[in-house]
């Protein structure tokens, strides 16, 4: 796997640099976002290897952005693992920090598009999600493009792909998580308890969440629409529910019955 463009290759190298085999550099990208690249190859005994910029894009394609990580297989953990994990781990304290939130876990399904996979990721790392578990069938894989658009959040996210929905969601459920699911007919984000251990679910760009999804999920979210378009773009979506359930978090507010 090749990882290209600056977030990527420097969240790689800050993340897992074990796995880093080498750093392709454009002799042609200079300035203070090369250097830091070097710094941190040379830091952790990275080789860099600088080439010419139609070389460069013959293995990363045109959107490089002047640099490169030719990257080795990594170990793949197991799904099971870890929804147990996420079912187990301590509730986080209600404050501000760069530590992920491991009751707050996301589940996608059907997101078909790369740039979509990679905002929507971008936005979970942002608001410190704990665990990303994507349907395997019918989602975008984890490829350099999702890469480039997540800006290294990939690196830093637990992402699991699952086989079936349906059973993810019931062991979670039954590890004491509140299950939602986003929906245009849902009730307004800062109308539900997103406190505790939530799970929260998204669909694809054409059908949303499939049936059997939303029948398990114990509320669904939706965001009102004061204009004239039905609808938002996923990670648009993600990222406000992602955010009023992070500010409730923080406030420590809500509680169920």
């Amino acid at each position: 796997m090749v990882l290209y463009g600056y977030h990527p290759v420097r969240e790689a190298l800050r993340h897992r640099p074990h796995q880093v085999a080498r750093v392709l550099v454009s002799a042609a990208r200079k300035g203070r976002r090369r250097e830091e690249i070097e710094d941190l190859c040379r830091r952790h005994g990275v080789e860099v290897v600088v080439v010419t910029d139609k070389a460069l894009a013959a293995v990363a394609g045109s959107a490089h952005n002047g640099m490169a990580a030719e990257m080795r297989p990594e170990e793949a953990g197991g799904a099971a693992a870890a929804i147990a994990g996420a079912a187990a781990a301590p509730a986080a304290a209600p404050e501000l920090s760069r530590s992920p939130d491991p009751d707050l876990v996301v589940l996608l399904e059907d997101v078909q598009d790369p740039r979509n996979l990679g905002a929507v990721l971008r936005v979970c790392e942002g608001a410190g999600v704990g665990q990303v578990l994507i349907r395997d069938r019918g989602s975008a894989p984890i490829t350099p493009a999702v890469a480039k658009t997540a800006a290294g959040a990939s690196e830093w996210l637990p992402i699991e792909r699952i086989t079936n929905s349906a059973a993810t969601m019931e062991a979670l459920k039954k590890g004491g998580f509140w299950a939602y699911g986003s929906d245009p007919g849902g009730e307004p984000p800062w109308r539900l308890d997103l406190t505790g251990k939530v799970v929260l679910c998204f669909g694809g760009e054409e059908k949303g969440l499939r049936h059997r999804t939303r029948t398990l999920c114990d509320a669904t979210i939706g965001l009102p629409m004061r204009g004239r378009l039905a609808s938002l773009n996923i990670a648009t979506a993600a990222a406000a529910i992602l955010y009023e359930a992070l500010r409730q978090r923080l406030q420590g507010s809500g509680g169920r019955g």
